[in-house]
């Protein structure tokens, strides 16, 4: 008698165990044909990443073209092109995947309280990384590239020289941006996830919210530790450039109060369902038939 009962309360077990593997295996499926198909088109890809960095090239009256110094960079700069892309655009199925493995362990309250914050979660991500490709990025590269540019300038201010003088004249020594594959392609991607998680703090503190873990009262009286967090936060996911830890600390800021009123709303509902939930004990309680 004591087997079967250990018998029956492995056998959930096994079930959940061979449930997780099936949705794992669907899971990561899903990421390898992602990873394939983007592949196929990683260089239509790449293109688009570096577009920021080739109109400023092309507004300097330069070539936009990047080099690599290595046989292989090329060829492995694609499939990390390929890797990221891939599982950005699986993410969806692999979502899908598990919220299927955890849906039937929650309550239909549970689900309807979760469900929008894993479909908000990738559009932010996305909302975050679009801002970082489109607005950051060409305010850094602009900053970064021109850079070469204000220190010759000053020399020749204080030594009295034009700047417009041939390259060369004088004996000095030019520099040129050669942009290299690998390392562009790193602080693109940088600037995404910097972005794209920070992008998620609204969906962090209203999830602690739902769960008490926070309150509306606790984050406002936080502010200027926050403050301070999110200027550390921004020193340490971006170039050292003032320009985008600006953009950063002032975005992620603007997150911050939104998670604030995001909190408010959570307790506003949630004092709503108690309030709700005591008027129908009363009605119990006063019903004559019970």
């Amino acid at each position: 008698m004591t087997e079967n009962k250990i018998e029956d309360s492995s056998a959930p077990l096994i079930e959940h165990l061979a449930e997780l593997r099936t949705r794992l295996i669907r899971s990561a499926l899903a990421f390898v044909v992602a990873m394939v198909l983007c592949f196929i088109v990683a260089e239509p890809i790449l293109e688009f990443l570096f577009q920021p960095i080739a109109t400023i090239l092309q507004e300097r009256g330069e070539d936009a073209r990047l080099i690599f110094t290595a046989p292989q960079e090329k060829f492995f700069t694609l499939i990390r092109v390929s890797v990221v892309m891939g599982f950005m655009v699986s993410f969806p199925v692999i979502a899908h995947q598990m919220w299927r493995f955890v849906a039937p362990g929650l309550y239909k309250t549970e689900q309807n309280a979760f469900l929008p914050f894993l479909v908000a979660s990738p559009l932010l991500f996305l909302a975050g990384a679009s801002f970082a490709h489109f607005v950051v990025t060409p305010l850094a590269m602009r900053f970064f590239i021109g850079f070469s540019d204000v220190i010759p300038a000053i020399t020749n201010l204080v030594a009295g020289t034009s700047s417009d003088a041939a390259p060369g004249t004088n004996n000095e020594l030019q520099t040129v941006f050669l942009g290299s594959v690998k390392e562009s392609l790193d602080l693109e991607l940088k600037f995404i996830f910097a972005f794209g998680i920070c992008f998620q703090l609204p969906v962090l503190l209203t999830l602690m919210g739902k769960a008490g873990l926070v309150s509306a009262q606790g984050l406002g009286e936080m502010r200027k530790y926050a403050v301070v967090g999110i200027l550390v936060l921004a020193a340490l996911v971006t170039p050292p450039d003032v320009i985008t830890q600006l953009i950063l600390f002032v975005v992620v800021y603007g997150l911050y109060e939104i998670s604030i009123q995001l909190v408010k709303i959570v307790e506003r509902r949630r004092a709503a369902d108690l309030d709700e939930d005591e008027m129908d004990l009363d009605d119990e309680v006063e019903d004559p038939a019970e």
